[in-house]
């Protein structure tokens, strides 16, 4: 605990910039904090700050070792909240990020509301990428590759998008039979809003050629691109559970499912630490239970 504590003195030496300062903070004066932070040194055998009459910065060494320290800490503070909590039901708040999907995580927050009405959710829904530690964020769910490997991932489930057009769509237009028929329909796109690039139909090895962009719409709203496609103003490619209900309302109809088998997952991910808060614990638990296995418009 003597080593603790002359890390935690480190720490608020290396972001004060000052013996004096951090003597303040913790009711000591300037010469204590600077024999402890000399004794760490000694012991590290490696210099941490350079010091001069009226400036205090850390060297090389004492960056790497920041890291580590405030890394350390943090796990400290983890551990420590996690036993405080470990008596009681899960309580505190979630911070968690989302896509812009509608129509599949909604039950699955509404059951995990009621089973754990201690917990205050903040759930951000965006298709923007986000960095999960330096945004501030618990939690993420995300289509795609893990990146990050300060994460940790669970799978939730998979979905297929699928071609949609209304019936008086295709009545007017008539219903394409081959991908290379989609060149002269109304195209309702999706732009992603992270890099400005349309989402790719999954059509090019059926064509032997990339689809063009067709005369019709883009935007970044699912909705959106929903209610234009039940108006019959084109096709769109969506996710089947977006467009549930329209297809067995009989308001829309999917066109060319054997070109559009490819399933995408969904995966739930969070910082890696070996002391999780149980409030998160208990959302990943109850959010795997709810999806995992299950595979939208197979």
């Amino acid at each position: 605990m003597d080593s603790l504590g002359g890390i935690a003195m480190f720490v608020h030496v290396a972001d004060s910039g000052s013996f004096s300062a951090t003597g303040r903070l913790l009711g000591l004066s300037s010469s204590a904090v600077g024999k402890s932070v000399a004794r760490m040194e000694a012991r590290l055998g490696a210099r941490l700050f350079q010091r001069s009459t009226r400036h205090l910065a850390l060297t090389a060494e004492g960056e790497k070792f920041l890291d580590r320290c405030k890394r350390i800490l943090a796990e400290v503070e983890a551990a420590e909240r996690e036993l405080s909590e470990s008596g009681s039901a899960p309580s505190g708040r979630l911070r968690i990020s989302l896509p812009r999907y509608s129509g599949l995580f909604e039950p699955a927050i509404a059951a995990f509301m009621q089973a754990y009405p201690a917990i205050e959710l903040d759930l951000d829904f965006s298709d923007t990428l986000v960095n999960v530690v330096s945004d501030g964020f618990d939690a993420v769910v995300r289509t795609g590759a893990l990146l990050d490997s300060g994460l940790t991932q669970r799978k939730l489930c998979t979905f297929r998008r699928l071609l949609v057009a209304s019936p008086a769509y295709l009545a007017r237009h008539g219903r394409p039979a081959h991908p290379s028929e989609l060149l002269r329909h109304q195209r309702l796109d999706y732009r992603f809003p992270a890099t400005g690039r349309l989402e790719q139909w999954p059509l090019g090895e059926a064509m032997g050629q990339a689809v063009p962009p067709a005369p019709g719409m883009v935007c970044n709203s699912v909705e959106m691109r929903v209610y234009l496609a039940v108006q019959g103003q084109g096709i769109a490619y969506l996710p089947a559970f977006t467009v549930g209900r329209e297809l067995a309302a009989g308001q829309l109809e999917s066109v060319l499912d054997e070109h559009t088998q490819a399933q995408t997952a969904f995966w739930l991910l969070w910082p890696a630490s070996r002391h999780m808060p149980p409030r998160l614990r208990v959302f990943i638990d109850f959010m795997v239970e709810q999806l995992q296995g299950r595979t939208f418009g197979a």
